[in-house]
């Protein structure tokens, strides 16, 4: 396990309060789509600031805007109206294939469901990126190994995903979200489909890569203890931010795994059980 330094720190600050160190800059955003005649206002003039090296737990419940907040900040898609600013260029107008290139370049997704090629290594599924950004092979293979190896997985580099556990899955995707040396990291709801523990050692992957690289993440997950592993929560509702504050009696996960029972096998239960 990995030590890690958990000091909260005051992260909650305005756009205009972030200056050479604002990675994310959204200035009265707005979403709006229309059905028919009927207009569904999805962002109604949201503004939020993130720094270089914050982790931000994004909440709300269903149909409170973060999911579009997070599609516009993921570079998927344009507000309606205001500015967005990504790691200090405006992105709010940019063209389809320019966003398709700064996604590639300033984002890395981690989502719920892996989205993991099948049929493909672990190693050749973190290349795929650098593939898309025309970066060669022998460079590619150099920096796949290096990116499984901070999430744990060296000794998993020609495991194809179905030879994987579903936490060591979703390792598998944070590596390839981390291999273009990203902005930033978005992370869907990524511990959904996990248990408890493997939830927590995914916790620990996100906590090093923040404390000890400085890497800026965002997650969105509805459930409040994931959101304690953080620095800082954002809560949404209606297509507002309601509340933005910075994360006190912070969850370290290296003493969460700690203190969590021991798994035993199935052998081990059925042996127990005579």
């Amino acid at each position: 396990m990995i030590g890690i330094s958990l000091e909260a720190t005051a992260a909650s600050r305005r756009p205009s309060e972030l200056t050479q160190d604002a990675v994310i800059r959204l200035d009265h955003i707005h979403k709006t789509y229309y059905m028919g005649d009927i207009e569904v206002h999805a962002l109604r003039g949201v503004s939020l600031g993130v720094g270089r090296g914050e982790y931000v737990a994004i909440m709300g419940p269903s149909g409170s805007g973060k999911s579009t907040m997070m599609n516009i900040v993921g570079c998927l898609d344009h507000p309606t109206r205001g500015t967005y600013y990504l790691d200090g260029r405006d992105v709010s107008q940019a063209s389809k294939a320019d966003l398709a290139d700064i996604r590639n370049e300033k984002v890395g997704f981690v989502f719920q469901s892996f989205n993991l090629v099948s049929r493909t290594s672990a190693l050749e599924n973190v290349e795929l990126p650098m593939v898309y950004a025309g970066v060669r092979a022998k460079e590619r293979a150099r920096r796949a190994a290096e990116a499984l190896e901070i999430v744990g997985l060296s000794d998993k580099l020609r495991n194809l995903p179905n030879q994987l556990s579903g936490g060591q899955q979703q390792r598998v995707a944070i590596a390839r979200a981390l291999v273009n040396n990203p902005a930033i990291i978005l992370a869907d709801e990524p511990t959904g489909a996990l248990d408890t523990r493997t939830s927590v050692e995914l916790m620990e992957v996100f906590q090093k890569l923040n404390e000890e690289r400085n890497m800026t993440i965002i997650l969105v997950t509805h459930e409040i203890d994931i959101s304690e592993y953080a620095k800082r929560v954002i809560l949404f509702r209606d297509g507002r931010i309601v509340k933005d504050y910075p994360v006190t009696g912070r969850r370290n996960a290296t003493q969460v795994l700690r203190e969590l029972p021991e798994e035993e096998d199935e052998e081990d239960e059925a042996e127990g059980q005579k």
